[in-house]
């Protein structure tokens, strides 16, 4: 069973945690349990909560947030989370979660498919970035942006969750796990391959973190990406790590793949 996990004082996460809540029960601090999941409403930022396992034991876990970006742009993204140097933004330094990356490439396929109903909005992952990164199962952040606009409109936050309901509330489709490497923040290469084509996504290591990683890193990498049987690359977007990188993925026996 997964664990939906919103912040109290975080809007679109607490306006979409609110909404859910209205359909499971109580249980107090909090707590609201169904049959297909539960959800919890926490006191502390999403971002710092590696805790979130000692109290709560889940197979999964579901971020529900807010997007914020310098651009305005509006967006509905999801990610996995972690860091690839320092950790400025909640998690460990040099520690990536472990990635949900079946229920994300469902979660944005349909998503998609409802892209009329988002049409203001890009609908696109980003590369995995913050916290929490220790937890022991599954993590994916599911967010909604990009102002207070956005953040406080019950309407949009309501349709979001309705496909975060759906997707808990069905049987999950199995597919290839890629890891990748290279691009931007928004890698659109990526996003495409997750939405149209037959891979599923693992860790995403932008073209900026690509200097952080050595065999060390990339060794937690794998052991956080287990079942990965390819490394997804935007071999433009690989620059002077390019070598480096196709070394690394040989030598860990993953399927190089260029987009």
């Amino acid at each position: 069973m997964q664990l939906l996990v919103a912040y109290e004082s975080d809007p679109a996460g607490y306006n979409m945690a609110s909404y859910i809540a209205e359909g499971l029960k109580s249980r107090g601090d909090g707590l609201y349990t169904g049959k297909k999941f539960d959800l919890v409403i926490i006191k502390s930022p999403a971002i710092s909560a590696d805790w979130l396992e000692d109290r709560y034991r889940y197979e999964g876990y579901v971020f529900l947030s807010k997007h914020a970006a310098e651009s305005g742009k509006l967006a509905l993204t999801c990610h996995s989370t972690g860091n690839f140097s320092e950790a400025l933004f909640g998690g460990y330094a040099k520690q990536v979660a472990i990635p949900h990356p079946h229920l994300q490439k469902s979660y944005m396929r349909h998503l998609w498919d409802r892209r009329d109903d988002f049409s203001k909005f890009e609908i696109t992952i980003e590369a995995t970035h913050h916290g929490p990164t220790a937890l022991g199962k599954p993590v994916l952040f599911i967010e909604v942006g990009t102002t207070q606009s956005e953040w406080n409109d019950k309407d949009l936050c309501r349709s979001v969750a309705d496909i975060v309901v759906g997707e808990l509330g069905g049987s999950e489709e199995r597919h290839q796990v890629a890891i990748c490497f290279g691009g931007t923040h928004y890698p659109t290469k990526f996003n495409r391959e997750l939405i149209e084509g037959e891979f599923a996504l693992g860790t995403v290591v932008p073209r900026h973190a690509l200097g952080e990683v050595d065999e060390v890193l990339f060794a937690h990498i794998l052991e956080r990406n287990k079942g990965a049987t390819h490394a997804l690359v935007d071999w433009r977007g690989l620059a002077r790590s390019k070598q480096k990188m196709v070394d690394l993925i040989g030598n860990a026996g993953l399927e190089l793949v260029k987009v």
